[in-house]
């Protein structure tokens, strides 16, 4: 079978193997999206469907960590779309309501961290990120590690001044790292009010009585159903009038509590909860 070529029912025997030996639940992932990852890792592996579907079901715990991280692994860049963060600055920070001087933020699919340092570094900018804690989540264990570590290519770092400058930032990115052999190692201090968590969006139970939630592209890879099972999660975790931040491509507009949320900017699509 050309893996190009995958059919939808081969899509769900894969799938349901995640769920029911492993407890990883794709099954109501977009189905072009599952494909396209799922044929990426059959062909850099050299699988057939039979061959993964029998790796899955038999192999070590370790062969499905590792599929999973494949599957799940989401390109992020420090700074990326100045225009949010500038209203996450501007506008959205200084609207959330304090609890004794101190709010919660969750990191929901913070993939290899490069979005939490891009807001550790704002929020330190604005002299509050002592006042933050936030909790920074993600499937994926490889790119969580990443995210602990703090440590990128250096080129990939430098690439973002750009983005740091349109961000209308206080110093320059370089002032935050040192370099190390070709790499960027942060300051710690900007990830010292950070929690790492693995965590399953779609398994996992959620974070309660946070500020503002950031959930940015990772929607767009779940269908209809699931999308509204997990919007239930993110609504019940948000405190009344908390935040929660989007990807500019996602809405929730056909969702069951979109009624629940208040658009406040339809650029960035950044919600608010209303409703209870």
């Amino acid at each position: 079978m050309m893996h190009d070529k995958i059919e939808n029912a081969d899509l769900e025997r894969i799938a349901e193997v995640l769920y029911r030996r492993h407890r990883y639940d794709f099954r109501d992932y977009a189905v072009s999206s599952f494909r396209r990852r799922v044929v990426r890792i059959m062909q850099i592996r050299k699988l057939t469907v039979e061959t993964l579907i029998e790796k899955l079901t038999h192999s070590s715990p370790a062969f499905a960590q590792e599929f999973l991280n494949e599957i799940t692994v989401n390109v992020t860049q420090m700074f990326r779309d100045p225009g949010f963060w500038n209203v996450m600055r501007e506008e959205i920070f200084p609207a959330i309501p304090r609890n004794q001087n101190h709010f919660k933020i969750w990191h929901a699919g913070c993939s290899s961290g490069e979005e939490v340092l891009t807001m550790t570094i704002l929020l330190k900018e604005m002299c509050i990120l002592e006042h933050v804690q936030i909790s920074a989540t993600d499937i994926n264990t490889s790119t969580l590690n990443q995210a602990k570590a703090a440590v990128y290519p250096l080129k990939a770092v430098q690439l973002s001044e750009g983005n740091y400058k349109n961000c209308q930032g206080s110093h320059s990115l370089k002032s935050y790292y040192r370099e190390e052999n070709g790499y960027a190692a942060f300051d710690r201090d900007l990830i010292a009010q950070v929690n790492f968590f693995q965590h399953d969006l779609v398994m996992g139970e959620t974070f309660d009585q946070v500020d503002l939630i950031v959930c940015r592209n990772v929607m767009i890879y779940f269908n209809q159903s699931l999308q509204n099972d997990v919007l239930r999660k993110l609504h019940k975790g948000l405190n009344k009038f908390g935040y929660l931040a989007m990807g500019s491509k996602e809405s929730l507009i056909c969702c069951d509590f979109s009624n629940r949320f208040s658009l406040v900017n339809p650029t960035e699509k950044i919600y608010q909860k209303i409703i209870d």
